[in-house]
């Protein structure tokens, strides 16, 4: 895999963000300089088993390390900024960022011990960043958290526009999108536009911020005792909405959660979050002084994260809250992919512990940050791009959304559906794809960053579908005897005090198979031998007694030498 650019082209390329919902990673490059866009993670699907985060393939970034400039970051949610950490572990690159999604990344990079070495810009609505073939500018967008851009690469060949995460709300929480600065833009002329696809498939208009904030005062109002509200802590606006609805309902809050009370603490020093100097905000260790009616308690865990605080309480292992009688719980947030299981558990935990539990989509708590198909045609109508990249979605919204900037009139062939590491090389006049490299996941456990790959997980999958058969032996390779075993033990796939037919049927099979391969290979006996003739006995042994097939792994002791080393298990 290879990229030809020539020298007069600009190439745009996503190390991540396609046919996915996160690991937001764009690019573009010119020459001796190329700009990234974003910076994110994703959030694991139930099917990779033990994975805390997915993140991108920096490999383009790292050949590409004198030619890239700057890391300029669009707004401050985890899909695009929650990869910063593992990207500075290898590569210290400037950033340019919001001044809350710059709080947001120092507090980041402060846990893992690498915030003295970074270099962190702030920009504005007005900031203009200079490198020396390319320059970046930008245009404020309405989205969930405040201070979200669009970002605008300018290029000797036009203008590259990145929407970023974005919505039309015209009643919004804070200051409203920037559409005159976005029509100019459109006026000036747009080279490529990379377009926010992730609610392609909903037609109507996105519910307003406003309408939530009634909706979350008119329900906080009608609550007769406590109230546990849980949203996303990078949510600032919402934040800045249960303040609103704590003081016009005289209560006060506690704040639970590491991240939350970083969210808090940052809203508060930017001015985003107000308490009207009304001491809103209450120490979460002294609760019992208060009365439940007045208290609301703010929190992580929206998502059902095992360790955030809503789920501790659901589960009972909260060291200062458990559910009381007349408990009210507000899920103000959606599900995102791979997570609704662990929600949903979550609820079935709160409601068994006697609470009543609202969901972000009822009683129009929760609202999309992204804009639907109108918004959409709104985006590409006020910047009237010559040609069309979809980004930030799965297929089928990347689809929708190529289709629709052609019913605005950008013609088929210049609208372009890509893949993760593929490069789309544009001039004022022509558009191609010009290669790919490698831009594959790179998955992130408790073990390391890299250490599991797809042998790892389908060994997850298989041990937690079929669980394990361990078969001990111990050989005398010299005088061509089985000493002893082979000894059975089981973990995930029999219980081996109801399993003893089955247990002596293997040992039969096993020792019959072992002895005779001692007996016919003569002097070529050895390690590799035996433990196929264990492969080959078993496995088809087993599947036919039990329909399934476990994991075996063999371990064999040479009665001279001891355990032999670095037994590999095939499966």
């Amino acid at each position: 895999m290879s990229v030809n650019l020539k020298n007069n082209e600009v190439g745009v390329f996503a190390i991540g963000g396609l046919n996915e919902i996160g690991k937001n990673m764009y690019g573009v490059q010119f020459q001796d300089e190329i700009i990234i866009l974003d910076c994110g993670v994703l959030f694991p699907e139930d099917e990779l088993l033990g994975i805390d985060y997915v993140i991108n393939d920096y490999s383009y970034i790292l050949q590409n390390r004198d030619k890239v400039k700057a890391v300029v970051i669009s707004h401050g949610h985890e899909d695009h900024i929650g990869g910063l950490p593992y990207l500075l572990q290898q590569i210290n690159l400037p950033i340019y960022a919001d001044p809350l999604a710059a709080s947001l990344i120092r507090n980041k990079l402060q846990e893992r011990g690498l915030l003295r070495d970074a270099v962190i810009h702030e920009y504005n609505d007005d900031t203009v960043i200079n490198f020396r073939k390319l320059s970046v500018s930008f245009f404020r967008v309405t989205h969930s958290i405040p201070e979200a851009h669009g970002i605008v690469v300018h290029s000797p060949e036009g203008n590259i526009i990145f929407t970023g995460d974005y919505k039309f709300d015209f009643t919004p929480v804070g200051e409203p999108a920037d559409l005159y600065r976005m029509a100019k833009l459109g006026h000036d002329g747009v080279l490529l536009m990379m377009g926010d696809s992730t609610n392609a498939e909903i037609p109507v208009f996105t519910m307003s911020e406003k309408i939530v904030g009634q909706s979350i005062h008119n329900i906080i109002q009608s609550v007769k005792g406590r109230v546990i509200f849980a949203t996303f802590a990078s949510n600032v606006s919402r934040l800045q909405q249960v303040v609103e609805a704590a003081i016009q309902t005289n209560r006060k809050i506690a704040v639970f959660g590491r991240s939350m009370e970083n969210s808090i603490t940052n809203g508060l020093e930017l001015g985003y979050i107000e308490d009207y100097g009304l001491d809103i905000f209450v120490d979460n260790r002294n609760l019992a002084q208060y009365n439940p009616e007045s208290l609301i308690i703010l929190c992580t865990g929206s998502q059902g994260e095992p360790m955030a605080a809503l789920s501790r309480i659901a589960n009972g292992t909260h060291n200062q809250i458990s559910i009381q009688p007349h408990d009210t719980v507000i899920f103000s947030s959606s599900p995102i992919p791979g997570n609704t299981t662990s929600v949903n558990r979550v609820i079935n935990q709160l409601l068994e512990t006697g609470a009543h539990v609202i969901h972000g989509k009822v009683n129009n708590i929760h609202t999309s940050g992204h804009g639907s198909q109108v918004e959409q045609l709104l985006m590409m109508r006020l910047l009237k791009p010559k040609f069309f990249m979809p980004v930030h979605g799965e297929y089928r919204m990347l689809s929708i959304q190529s289709q629709l900037a052609q019913e605005v009139g950008i013609a088929k062939e210049n609208c372009f559906i890509m893949r993760n590491g593929e490069m789309l090389a544009l001039t004022r006049n022509s558009a191609r794809r010009a290669g790919q490299f490698e831009a594959d996941d790179v998955y992130v456990d408790g073990s390391g960053i890299g250490d599991v790959g797809n042998i790892v997980l389908r060994d997850r999958k298989m041990l937690s579908e079929d669980g394990l058969v361990i078969i001990t032996a111990t050989i005398d390779y010299e005088r061509k005897q089985l000493v002893s075993g082979p000894d059975i033990m089981s973990r995930g796939f029999i219980y081996m005090k109801e399993s003893g037919d089955l247990i002596h049927d293997m040992q039969v099979e096993l020792k019959a198979a072992i002895n005779r391969g001692l007996n016919e290979n003569g002097n070529h006996i050895n390690e590799k031998l035996i433990r196929d003739i264990i492969f080959e006995t078993i496995k088809p042994f087993l599947y036919d007694r039990t329909q399934r097939s476990p994991m075996i792994l063999p371990v064999l002791l040479d009665i001279n030498k001891g355990v032999r080393p670095r037994q590999k298990v095939n499966n």
